[in-house]
């Protein structure tokens, strides 16, 4: 390799760990600033100057955008790490917890994410199709191995999620929501009472069918 060719290479390369920094520095600033978060303070988190950072993204939406669907992204590699886990329930859990997170970032963005999702169907869909395939597939290993509820749908998992993250918006938030979302997951496990149920109604079916001993006189 030429020396030219290595010097055209290397900011190329320098741009694209730019723009991860930017990407990963928004998540943390926005998750905790809320959608007053400057993106100057974008900026100085990751380590880059503010024209640095509109190179990459032009307009405060084309940020937000970028985040939103990096997260989706990132989910969607979480659920195909988590698909070979021994545990099926405790990867399904894993992976909804990783999401508080991401809803996290996504309430700093709320305002500015409506007004792109207005505009933009394709990340509606892009998300909404990204995510229940992610959660449908781990869902999915749990049924099999009879470790979960059959009648729930990826779709409701997701609705579920969303609903105890939007009615939780005072500090400290993610904590409480985290602990809902374990009492929510052992919630719809095939539990052992139930195992047991079962087996005690066998065992009814037996006495009723097992014929009567005549008492001796």
């Amino acid at each position: 390799m030429d020396d030219h060719t290595d010097q055209t290479r290397r900011p190329r390369a320098d741009a694209v760990r730019n723009r991860e920094r930017v990407l990963e520095a928004a998540k943390v600033v926005f998750s905790a600033g809320g959608p007053e978060a400057s993106l100057e303070a974008v900026a100085k988190r990751a380590g880059v100057g503010i024209g640095t950072l509109y190179r990459h993204f032009p307009t405060r939406e084309d940020l937000f955008e970028a985040v939103y669907r990096r997260e989706v992204e990132q989910l969607s590699e979480l659920a195909e790490q988590l698909k070979n886990a021994k545990d099926p329930v405790d990867a399904l859990r894993r992976w909804l917890r990783s999401n508080v997170e991401f809803v996290a970032t996504k309430k700093g963005m709320s305002a500015a994410l409506a007004l792109t999702f207005q505009s933009s169907s394709d990340l509606a869909a892009f998300s909404m199709d990204r995510l229940t395939k992610a959660i449908g597939s781990l869902l999915d290993r749990a049924v099999a191995a009879g470790e979960m509820r059959g009648d729930v749908s990826p779709e409701d998992l997701l609705r579920a999620l969303v609903g105890m993250c939007y009615m939780h918006d005072q500090p400290g938030w993610q904590s409480s929501v985290l602990r809902m979302l374990d009492v929510f997951v052992d919630g719809l496990r095939v539990q052992a009472g139930t195992k047991a149920k079962s087996h005690t109604a066998k065992s009814h079916t037996a006495k009723r069918a097992r014929p009567a001993v005549k008492p001796k006189r």
